[in-house]
This record gives C-alpha cells, structure tokens and sequence, in this order.
C-alpha cells in the first residue's frame, strides 16, 4: 500500500512529524514498512503557461509543432512540441530554460527542428505523476497564469509504502492507516465513512443474492447524465499516480480513488448494456466471460459471480466484464459496491491467476458495512466532477449475519506478555481499536467464566466473573476472532518495547543424546576426511529416477508427489539423496573445480505400500482424536536418515611433491566405513549389484544382518545421464539404521602397560573370497589377545597361481595383564591361519 504523506494529514491532526516518524510509529504497531520516497523535491522551474499560437512545422516524419506561450514574463516563449492534443488557449506545464525534471533531467534552450526551443511542454510523465506520455498535461483554464506547477499541483509530497500482511486487510485504505497514526500519535482522526447516506425507498437497480455463503451485502446506486467527457481533477490524478495507479477517466478514477480511501472496492457499469435484474451467484457448468483485459475466461462451479439477464457480467471482487465496461459514450452509471466472501475471492484470483487491488481487499477482509457509504460518496463525486445527477434510489441486498463477540478475562494480556497492563488499559486499547467492550454480567445479566475457552485459562484457576469482559470486534477487523487476537492488540499498541526479556530458565539434562552425537561426528568425520557439506532441495523429477537406471520395481521410484512443486521438472519428494549430490557436482565442475568431495545428510521419504493416497485435513478448534492422529501417521512416508558422498578428480591431489592419486571405489566405500565405525560398530563389506553403481565395482555394507547403504563407482549410463565426470564415485548410507544399532555409552578400555607382539601373516586364497571375510575369520581364530588387523599387501601373480591372490596381514598382539611371549603369539598367529583356512580355503604363501 502506497499513499503520500499529505492524504494522511487529511484525516490526522498529525504535529509536526515526518514520513520518518510517522513510519517508525507505524512500525512499532506492527506494519511493516518498505520504503519512503521523497517525490518533487527536484522539480525546479516549471510554470502555467498559456498557449498564445501554433504553426504546424512540415517536412517531418512526424507532427511537429511551434508554439507561442505565455508564461507571466515580459515575452511570450517559442517552444517545439510533438504533441498534438492542445489547443490555443489551453493552459499547460512549462519547463523554462534551467528547469530540472524528475529524474535530473534538465532543460535548456536548444535549437531542433529549425527553430529554438526555449523551453519545454510538459507531460504528466515528464513531471512523474503518472505513465501517461501520449500528449500533453492539460491544467484547468482557471489556473493562475505563471504559478508554480510543484506547489499547484502538490508535486512535492513523501510517500509511504506499507507491505501489508494478510491479518491487516483493512490497512490498504487510508482509512486504516490514519487510524492507527492517530492512535500512535494520540491526536484526533477524522473518518472518511463518517457520513450520513440519505434515505431512499425505490430501488437503484434489481438486485439479489442467490448465494450468502459468496455474498452477504451488494448496493447498487445510479447516476444519469453522466459526462463521460469530464476530466479528473488534477489533485485526484496526483494522488492516484502516487499511490501506483493510473488515471484512466473520471468514472474508474473515482472507484480507485475511494477504494485506496476506504478501502472498499467498487465497480461502476454502463446500465445501457444491463439487461435484467442483476444477480450474485456461483458460476454454473460451461459459463466464460470475457473480462476487462480483454481475456475470455472458463470459469469454474467456485467462481463468484455477478449476472443479469445476459449471464455473467463481472467475476466478483476481482475484475469486471468487458460488455459492460464504461466506454467514452456511457452517460448513464450504475454503482456496485459489496462485501463478497473472502475465501472465494481468494481461491477464484489463484485458480485465474488474476490478481487486482480488489481481490487483494476482498481476499484480506473488507468492512462488510461500507457499502451503503462509499458508493454515495461515489456518488457524490461523479455528479460533482462529472456533471450527473444521482438517481433516487439505492438498492441494498443484504443476508443479517450476527456479529461476534469474544470473552476474556481483563488480566488475559498481561499474562500473555508478563507486563502487568491493568483492566483499564486493556479497555481503552481494545476501545481505540474499535471494539465495543463491556463486563460479561453488564452484557448477560449472569455471571460465570463458562463462555471462557479453556486456552486461556491458566491452571485450575478460573477467573471473577466480574473480571470477565465481553468484546464485540469492529466490523473492519475480521481477524479477530479469539482472546488471544484481543491480547496481541493491546500489547502492540502498549509497544513491544515494553516486553521485558527474560532468558528462559535452563532444564536439567545430560546434554545431547547418542543419536544426535552420532549425527555430529558423522559431520565432523567427513569433513576431516576432506568432504565438503552440501544442501539441497529435497525434490527430485522422473527424470532423476530414470538417470539412476531404477528398475520398474524399484522401491525407490514409489515416490510422493508435490501437490504445489516449486518447478515442474521437480514434482516428487526425494528417495535418494544422490540426485542432489550429482547437480551440486556438475554445477562445481562446470565452473572450473574439477577435484570434488561432496557429501550431504538429510532426510529421504520413502511411502509405504498401502498407505492413504492424502493425509486427512483438521481443524484447529479441538485437539485431534487418537483415531485422527493415527490416519495422519499411516498417510506419511517412512522418512529415515541419510547420508551420501560423492567424489570426482584427484582425492589425493598433485603437486610439487609427486603425483596425486585419483578418486577411486576404494574411497567412496572407505568413506562409508568410517561412517560406521564412528557409530562405534564395524562393517561387513560385500560385493553387490545395485543400481546406480558398476556391477563389478559396489559394494554393500552391512552391520549384523542390516543393510546399511552401498559404495562404490557409478555406473557409466549414470554418468552419461546425469553428465558427471567419468569414473565418479559415490556411497549413500541409512544413518536410522546405525542409530537403532548404537551399541550404547562407550565403555573405556584400559590402557595396556605391556608391550605389542607383532605377527605378519601371507594367505593365498581364491580371487573371489572378499577380503572382509577372510578378515572375519582371522580375528575369530586369533582369539581375545588380537588387539588389531590390518592388510597391508594384495598381489596377484604367476607366484600364487592363476585365479588366486595373496593377501599378506600384520596381526597385532597385546594382553593386559603381561608381556607375551613368544609361543602365545605364534599359538595365536596358528589359530587364526587355522580358521582362515577353513572358513575360505587359505594357505600360507610360502614365496
């Protein structure tokens, strides 16, 4: 909401304050302010000139004009001009030589078209109120002849743009704003409505409501003898043009006027092109209306709607029809102003994608009783400026709706803000508001705290009765509807500086749990490995799915789709936290960082098979039933934690000390065993197939029996698809799993005073025994004295034979309680060969 500074002075005893002050007010009542603007300041030298002559200039491509005008000095000046829609006689703005524009533009004596130009005529744009540039701006004949268009015009203004929040509809009219300065500043205020509609007993027009749920109020008034030749007055068309809106002709000049006045949208239609009575209804089945930007419309069985006798002629509250548009010839006007259902507003703007400065009103809340009094200040104005008559008679459709009221006890907003106020504060805030407020026994004649909703009452406690206070909210303020809506009026009014500070006290506790330390040093783990965090959007398309090479069957291709997607390449909840990973990839490659580790934790969202296609929607008046709570879960996915890493380039980098060492499988599945063990529980590695990883380069890590996720190179269809460099490698992990898993505290073990015995151990076994295995076994033969393993050699060979390897160990030996000797650590080293050969089928190398 835009509106200069000296709209507000109209209705606002306002002391001598600036745009700065009166914004920091707004501000600390809780409107958001988004800029001021200080307009005119720099418009220098522009006077009232009369047009004394007029020589048509030929031989130019377009019309070009020399002109003689009268501007108050001892001689006329001659001036070029391309405009062609004055006259002589008319009076007009004049930039004389020095003159500065909007902008900082400035004006000189130049010489064009053959001839000096002393000067300049101006426009409406060229002195920035408003987008009209098609001619001239022409002033009233009346005007004073060399006066200061700045100060005739009241060019030099401060405008205040207010961002107006969805709760604070009634603040987008001048009408709310000065309200809320008057009570900031605590002056008087005088209300625009405040006027006295007279009495009529014929109807303007016919008229009904053939749906209250679309519609509770519609007035129609008439004029006759219309001008649709009258200008606007200048002081209008400045306003409007200060307030982002621009002037069009007298009849939509005075709608849009009063709707930024008051707040209340209105319509005006040529009655030469009714037929019938009017009638607000719901659209019905293969209805279309061509409204006024020319567009034709299939409307919906939701869509509000304002017909005659020929069907639809406007969709209601948000933009009329082009068959009954006021044209240039419409002489005879007929009035609309109505209070239509916000809701439906709201929903028929989004379905039409069809916003205008009447549905952001209606869809926020517009004072169901301004329409008896904005259109006869309609009225009022087209037969002041437009030379009409207003016809006796008003139509006035309306359905009763009975007001609201709210019980609160006096001592509610102190509680909610822990600043004692007092009931006499609460009264007259709640009273400057607009609320009418009385003491329960004085409104029901009984006492009791029943009317009182429980949310409000703290502990078993209920309140006096006779601190009970019933509070009807004014008709301009719809979102009030509970206790709390009251609270938060007194407090932003008492000033939220007033709230004190207080540091919530500190629960006793033991600090973060295991899962969430799990979490934190999975973080700090890959970090110190050389992985960088990422964060994406968890959406994903088809596209995504179909580039990982999923089968059909795929559990992670059943997906949950957005019913609003930010991009429509992006319909779908992730299942995978690779997708993301990969585009954060390309898009670092793409610009030139070729050696990538990557890795991101989030969530996935997996839905189970059977679960309801929609979640059930409540209200908010009731706690849900366990049945309903129940409905809710079974309709959300299963959302388990994950984390990926994905890795391109060199993970040893080159440089002056050698060679570096690309990033390889071996890498992506170290990055998942560390993972692991920082869970404190170790990995069972497998060879696997799964998608998207190479067939011969994945591996799957379990712990016990559980499946913890997959590492290892990605297929060369997946890098192809997704256009990562080759040979990139990934490993994606279920974090949950590991959390069910957490074997607990950790239990420190001590500290052996005695000195390690070392064993290395060569075995030969099959190319396809896992490595991981024939660890398994090594650790279960050496027994408890094994402290720790580690391989440290693989060779392939004609010394082990075709279709073997030989895996060469360093077995760590350590007892607690004494130095081993040298038969216990052999016995051990024995022992553990032992059941690598019968667990695998290995045998000591022996060269």
């Amino acid at each position: 909401m835009k509106f200069p500074l000296s709209w507000l002075r109209e209705y606002v005893d306002l002391p001598a304050a600036n745009a700065h002050e009166v914004a920091e007010k707004l501000t600390a009542a809780g409107l958001k302010l988004e800029s001021i603007e200080s307009v005119g300041d720099d418009i220098k030298n522009v006077v009232v000139g009369e047009v004394l002559s007029i020589e048509e200039l030929a031989g130019f491509k377009k019309p070009i004009r020399y002109c003689s005008v009268e501007v108050g000095e001892a001689a006329p000046r001659w001036l070029i001009c391309g405009a062609t829609n004055f006259a002589v006689g008319d009076r007009v703005a004049v930039a004389l030589p020095g003159a500065v524009l909007p902008g900082g533009f400035e004006v000189g004596s130049r010489k064009t078209y053959g001839h000096v130009s002393d000067g300049m005529i101006c426009s409406a744009r060229e002195l920035g109120i408003g987008e009209d540039h098609s001619g001239i701006l022409i002033l009233p004949a009346d005007t004073h002849l060399g006066a200061d268009v700045v100060e005739l015009l009241g060019l030099r203004d401060d405008v205040i743009e207010l961002e107006v929040t969805p709760d604070r509809g009634y603040a987008l009219s001048i009408r709310g704003v000065a309200r809320e300065v008057a009570t900031a500043f605590g002056v008087p205020w005088r209300d625009p409505a405040d006027i006295e509609p007279p009495a009529f007993d014929d109807e303007a027009h016919p008229a009904s409501i053939a749906d209250p749920t679309a519609c509770d109020r519609f007035v129609l008034r008439s004029v006759s003898g219309f001008d649709p030749s009258a200008e606007t007055p200048m002081w209008m068309q400045v306003r409007l043009a200060r307030a982002g809106m621009r002037p069009v002709s007298l009849a939509v000049d005075v709608t849009n006027y009063l709707m930024l006045e008051l707040g209340q949208p209105l319509h005006a239609f040529d009655r030469s092109r009714l037929t019938g009575p009017i009638v607000v209804r719901r659209a019905e089945p293969g209805e279309r209306l061509e409204t006024l930007d020319h567009v034709v419309r299939e409307l919906y069985p939701e869509d509000i709607l304002i017909t005659d006798s020929s069907g639809a002629i406007s969709m209601a509250g948000t933009m009329g029809g082009l068959a009954t548009e006021i044209s240039g010839e419409s002489t005879e006007l007929v009035i609309e102003a109505a209070h239509f259902s916000a809701t439906g507003t709201a929903r028929m703007s989004r379905r039409h994608n069809l916003v205008s400065e009447a549905s952001r009103r209606f869809e926020r809340g517009v004072d169901p009783e301004l329409p008896l009094y904005a259109s006869w200040r309609a009225v009022q104005m087209l037969t002041a400026f437009g030379g009409g008559t207003a016809e006796a008679g008003v139509t006035h459709a309306f359905v009763d709706v009975e007001p609201a009221t709210i019980v609160i006890p006096a001592d509610h907003p102190d509680r909610v803000a822990g600043v004692a106020y007092g009931r006499d504060t609460v009264v007259r805030r709640l009273e400057q508001v607009g609320c009418a407020v009385v003491a329960q026994g004085a409104a029901s004649g009984q006492a009791g705290a029943e009317a009182v909703p429980a949310d409000v009452l703290e502990g078993p406690a209920r309140p006096d009765p006779a601190e009970l206070l019933v509070v009807t909210p004014p008709s301009w303020r719809p979102d009030l509807t509970d206790p709390n809506d009251l609270a938060e009026e007194v407090i932003r009014l008492e000033g939220y500086e007033r709230l004190p500070s207080v540091l919530p006290a500190a629960p006793a506790g033991a600090g973060l749990t295991e899962v969430q330390r799990l979490r934190r040093r999975v973080g700090r783990a890959l970090a110190a490995a050389g992985y960088v965090e990422t964060l994406a959007y968890p959406f994903i398309g088809a596209r995504d799915l179909d580039g990982l090479q999923l089968s059909a069957d795929d559990a992670r291709r059943r997906t949950l789709r957005l019913a609003n997607p930010l991009s429509e390449d992006e319909p779908l909840m992730r299942t995978t936290l690779l997708p993301g990973l990969f585009k954060t990839l390309v898009r670092n490659v793409g610009r030139g960082f070729g050696d990538v580790a990557l890795f991101e934790s989030g969530l996935v969202y997996r839905p189970e098979p059977g679960a309801p296609a929609k979640a059930p929607v409540l209200g908010v008046e009731r706690r849900p039933s366990q049945e309903e709570l129940d409905g809710i879960a079974a309709a959300l996915p299963r959302q388990p934690l994950r984390v990926a890493v994905v890795l391109a380039g060199e993970f040893d980098r080159s440089g002056w000390w050698g060679q570096g060492r690309p990033a390889g499988w071996s890498d992506a599945v170290e990055a998942a065993r560390m993972v692991v063990r920082e869970s404190g529980l170790e990995p069972v590695v497998r060879a696997d197939r799964h998608e998207p990883w190479h067939p011969g380069r994945c591996a799957a890590l379990y712990v016990g029996e559980a499946l913890v996720g997959h590492a290892g190179e990605l297929h060369p269809r997946v890098v192809e698809a997704f256009g990562l460099p080759p040979r990139t490698c990934a490993m994606e992990l279920e974090l949950s799993v590991l959390e069910a898993a957490l074997p607990g505290a950790v239990q420190a073990v001590p500290v052996s005073s005695y000195p390690v015995a070392t064993q290395d151990v060569a075995l030969v076994v099959p190319a396809g025994v896992p490595v991981a295995q024939v660890e398994a076994a090594l650790r279960e033969g050496a027994g408890e004295l094994l402290e720790s393993i580690r391989l440290f050699d693989v060779y392939t060979g004609a010394q082990v034979g075709e279709g073997n390897k030989s895996l060469a160990y360093t077995l760590r030996f350590r007892a607690a309680d004494r130095t081993l000797t040298v038969e216990e650590t052999t016995a051990a080293r024995d022992a553990a060969v032992a059941q690598a050969t019968t667990s695998t089928g290995a045998h000591l190398r022996t060269a």
